[in-house]
């Protein structure tokens, strides 16, 4: 998969240092990988959730971070959206919260 955004994914890493692993290694994965619907996802990441428009929320650390990325399966691209603690994604919609540059 092409990981959009991945400038994003690095700040991230540097605001949260503590998921900054996971979240490198997510990366490298997944951009091995060719998802051609939703279902392929879970197969990779059976603790990820499927969402409304064609959305991904993948748990980081045991649940402590989450990670919302977009995905466009014909053209297998990831779009990096979100990512925060638990607690700030309580504070948004998944579904609908609009890609804002850090």
């Amino acid at each position: 998969m092409n990981i959009i955004a991945r400038g994003t994914l690095w700040y991230y890493m540097k605001r949260y240092s503590l998921a900054a692993k996971q979240l490198e290694l997510w990366h490298n994965d997944v951009r091995k990988l060719k998802w051609k619907k939703s279902t392929d996802v879970l197969v990779d990441y059976p603790k990820a959730r499927t969402i409304k428009n064609n959305r991904v929320i993948f748990p980081i650390l045991g649940n402590a971070y989450c990670l919302i990325v977009g995905v466009d399966y014909r053209f297998e691209r990831v779009f990096i959206i979100f990512f925060g603690t638990h607690a700030e994604y309580d504070e948004i919609n998944a579904e609908t919260i609009d890609y804002k540059k850090p």
